[in-house]
């Protein structure tokens, strides 16, 4: 098993005795169904339903104070802040951002030796493993506690790319992109069975009218990466932007139907000049609304 703290991640507290039903009215995911040990996926959105910043959210035992505590970009965690006290008007809510006592450590392939505190299994994918929200100079101890070795980052994030899992800021930019295109949807980020939230009606009329056009997709590379932002190109048209690599791996943010007009008319892709293939062919016809199993 190998842990890895990761120094771009954050984390918020969200208490009170209105938090529960202040961040349901907000965010993409269903917050009643959090409880300690348990984690979500979910966004922040626009009016016009573009992510604001996605995160993963656990509920924070009492013995911890309760409240929710928010695994979010670390570099975004005080405009968060922000913007959900923005929102808070008379509920009886408070927001911290504890990013200076509290980081993410993440630990995958194998299982955890011992369950600490804060620790929930990802939600997105099952190969993602537990994030566990600890303090960095507890990494090690928790670590040995829980029977992983230790690497770096880099070693999580060619993991997370190999999974095809996007990463904001490199797989898409925030601010610009809907939940579909990020494919929240299909990691268990978007609940559609749950009540208002800011950006709802937009996502709700993609999922329903399947019109989400571009898709994150897993690309094989074969020889050097393009740098993140490059144009891939099928023949000399325009079909998507390649995003994080590593190991022969990477994540394209795609038109799919342009992508499978080239596909099924045998054109190259390439980004930068360089080769890559789709890792799942047929994802682009996959349709919008259909999650992948």
């Amino acid at each position: 098993m190998k842990s890895a703290f990761l120094l771009d991640r954050g984390v918020l507290k969200v208490a009170g005795e209105d938090a529960r039903n202040f961040l349901n009215g907000l965010v993409t995911t269903d917050v009643d169904r959090l409880k300690p040990g348990l984690g979500r996926f979910g966004a922040l959105l626009t009016p016009q339903g573009k992510i604001i910043v996605d995160f993963l959210i656990t509920e924070a035992p009492a013995g911890h104070g309760g409240g929710f505590l928010i695994d979010c970009p670390k570099a975004l965690a005080d405009s968060l802040a922000t913007k959900l006290k923005f929102y808070k008007l008379r509920a009886k809510v408070t927001v911290d951002n504890l990013s200076d006592d509290l980081g993410v450590l993440a630990a995958w392939d194998g299982q955890p030796a011992a369950q600490p505190d804060l620790a929930f299994i990802d939600p997105r994918n099952d190969g993602l493993g537990t994030r566990i929200l600890i303090p960095e100079n507890l990494k090690q101890k928790l670590s040995d506690l829980i029977g992983a070795k230790l690497v770096d980052a880099a070693e999580y994030e060619a993991h997370r790319i190999a999974l095809g899992v996007p990463r904001g800021g490199l797989d898409f930019m925030y601010g610009d992109a809907f939940p579909h295109e990020t494919n929240m949807d299909r990691l268990a980020g978007v609940d559609f069975d749950k009540g208002c939230y800011v950006g709802q009606e937009v996502v709700s009329r993609m999922q329903h009218r399947g019109t989400a056009r571009t898709r994150s997709v897993k690309v094989l590379l074969d020889g050097a990466s393009p740098e993140p932002g490059t144009t891939i190109l099928a023949g000399d048209k325009p079909v998507g932007t390649i995003g994080s690599t590593a190991g022969g791996k990477g994540i394209a943010l795609v038109r799919i139907d342009r992508v499978a007009e080239a596909l099924d008319a045998g054109q190259p892709l390439t980004a930068g000049g360089l080769p890559l293939t789709l890792a799942e062919p047929d994802v682009v016809r996959i349709p919008a609304k259909q999650p992948i199993a």
